[in-house]
């Protein structure tokens, strides 16, 4: 799945900011999952949308600031699945069962999995902060929503880290026997 498809308007017909805004995260995030944070460029990103270079600079102050606008977006995706997933959930084991079944569905997204990772190796220490910010943020989140003892909500972590780690490098097999322990992570979808 492709989250840098930009959206297509009639001739003559002007996208508003908040549009060309949405079009420059979507593009960013397959920018930054290929290429990183250091190596992406503002000029392939402004190509991907279909703007112009400068008008990134006229949505977002800097590369930085984009980045962590990708960053967000792509930890709110989450954030939203896992609340709503909780919400059919009544005890804590299978709040947190809805939600890790949820997740497969995230990170088939590519480019949206290659970002989460590329973000924790960005190095950049602004980028790194507020990405340990977000981090903490779902964790409450998580153990806030399932009601779920710290242990469970720190395996739970891990198991969807381990996820991200093996379906990133196509090594699925190697997480497959979490799958069937209570409290961690379904199979992720065939690819």
């Amino acid at each position: 799945m492709s989250t840098a498809t930009p959206r297509r308007r009639a001739a003559g017909t002007r996208f508003s900011a908040d549009e060309r805004r949405e079009q420059v995260v979507a593009a960013a995030i397959t920018e930054f999952a290929e290429q990183g944070y250091q190596a992406a460029s503002t000029a392939a990103i402004a190509r991907r949308a279909g703007i112009s270079q400068p008008y990134i600079y006229a949505l977002f102050p800097s590369k930085q600031e984009l980045f962590i606008e990708v960053h967000d977006v792509v930890m709110g995706r989450i954030l939203r699945a896992f609340t709503e997933a909780a919400g059919r959930g009544t005890t804590s084991a299978e709040k947190l069962d809805r939600m890790g079944e949820v997740y497969p569905e995230l990170i088939a997204d590519r480019d949206a999995l290659r970002l989460q990772l590329q973000t924790y190796a960005t190095g950049d220490p602004v980028i790194q902060a507020h990405a340990a910010q977000r981090y903490r943020e779902l964790y409450d989140h998580v153990r806030a929503l399932s009601g779920a003892a710290p242990v469970e909500v720190s395996m739970f972590f891990a198991c969807g880290m381990l996820a991200n780690v093996t379906v990133a490098l196509g090594l699925d097999d190697i997480c497959a026997p979490l799958f069937d322990v209570p409290g961690t992570l379904p199979a992720p979808p065939a690819s």
